[in-house]
């Protein structure tokens, strides 16, 4: 996905559609009032005060959506970070933590307590909370990703 979310495209609403009705699936969360699907949806998405991010099946999944909030907090335009292979937005956890995230994520479809230190293209670490990781699933059932959403996030220089 290579357009910046704008008004001529829909603020990329078959991709947040997508992302809105997985969450909506596997937790029954719905983090805006517009329906999935629909433009006003994708436009409350990408303009939110919480950042949600997804990545694609790709060996090396790259990210292939990030609402303004997390651009901002990742200090990268929407072409930057749409090249970025999501492993290297964090700090390498150990395998132990790795295998199990990957573990619970595969069994329950998502989490919705997963912490962790971010880093944004400046170097600057930043811990988010409570965040959710979910699997994407397509209207046929087919794995296309994850994508995961958090509102809470603390620099970890100050703390602030």
């Amino acid at each position: 996905m290579s357009e910046v979310p704008a008004e001529s495209n829909g603020f990329q609403v078959r991709h947040v559609g997508l992302l809105l009705e997985s969450l909506a699936r596997l937790t029954g969360r719905r983090p805006v009032a517009a329906p999935p699907g629909s433009v006003e949806a994708a436009r409350a998405v990408w303009q939110a005060p919480f950042a949600l991010v997804s990545h694609g099946v790709e060996p090396d999944p790259v990210f292939n959506y990030g609402n303004l909030t997390a651009l901002r907090l990742f200090e990268m335009d929407w072409q930057q970070f749409t090249c970025l292979p999501s492993r290297l937005s964090a700090e390498a956890p150990n395998q132990e933590e790795r295998a199990r995230l990957l573990q619970r994520v595969s069994q329950a479809g998502y989490i919705d307590d997963y912490a962790g230190i971010r880093i944004s293209s400046t170097g600057h670490r930043f811990r988010i909370e409570n965040a959710v990781v979910w699997s994407l699933t397509d209207p046929a059932g087919q794995y296309a990703g994850q994508a995961a959403m958090f509102e809470r996030w603390s620099d970890i220089a100050t703390g602030e």
